[in-house]
């Protein structure tokens, strides 16, 4: 059975309200479109002025250039230096062997020069004491010793025969008797330097030092 659905009659306040309802809802459905900034740029080529990245053109020249980013210039890094070549152990073996060697040889001859019995002297009765240290080798005594002897047996000349050598000086230039006894001293004294062996002489009358 049909039924007849009465609508309610129209009042000229809710007709108006309609259009206006219908205006409104299409606009509620657009999405809000957020203004946001633009950031700044690069500068402009020509007179260096900063203006927003979204403008294509200076606003001050017109100029359409912008200035390109310069990359920094790094300091060159110093070339390092090829790493040297490591030592060969062999030879670095040699070396502390000879040194060691060296060494051990000076430290042995230190040793024994602090551990050496100090010599003593030999003629025992010249020291009323006790026997004094030893600083004259044997050989350079002996060299000495004989030496000596030879001064000693020239001292022992025979009494004749210095008298002869003092004959022979006094009237081997008899034309100055003043001088005389210098001939003679003099005379006596060559010939024992002659018999002693001694040549090295300074001059007349004048003793040679001791």
């Amino acid at each position: 059975m049909p039924t007849n659905v009465t609508r309610p009659p129209q009042t000229p306040s809710s007709a108006a309200a309609q259009p206006a309802l219908a205006k409104e809802t299409p606009a509620k459905q657009q999405p809000a479109v957020s203004s946001k900034p633009a950031g700044y740029g690069l500068p402009c080529s020509k007179c260096h002025l900063y203006y927003p990245a979204n403008l294509s053109a200076c606003p001050t020249c017109k100029h359409t250039e912008r200035v390109s980013a310069v990359t920094p210039k790094l300091p060159a890094r110093p070339v390092q230096s090829a790493t040297e070549p490591a030592p060969d152990t062999t030879v670095l073996e040699k070396e502390r062997d000879e040194f060691l060697r060296q060494f051990k040889s000076q430290l042995r001859e230190a040793h024994a020069e602090a551990t050496k019995p100090e010599s003593r002297c030999k003629f025992g009765e010249h020291h009323p004491g006790s026997s004094a240290a030893a600083e004259v080798c044997t050989s350079c005594y002996e060299r000495v010793q004989e030496r000596l002897d030879v001064c000693e047996a020239a001292l022992h000349i025979d009494q004749k025969e210095a008298a002869q050598i003092v004959y022979d000086a006094v009237w081997a230039d008899p034309s100055d008797p003043s001088k005389t006894y210098q001939n003679a001293a003099s005379a006596l004294l060559a010939e024992l330097r002659k018999r002693a062996g001694i040549t090295a002489v300074l001059g007349p009358f004048q003793p040679l030092a001791h």
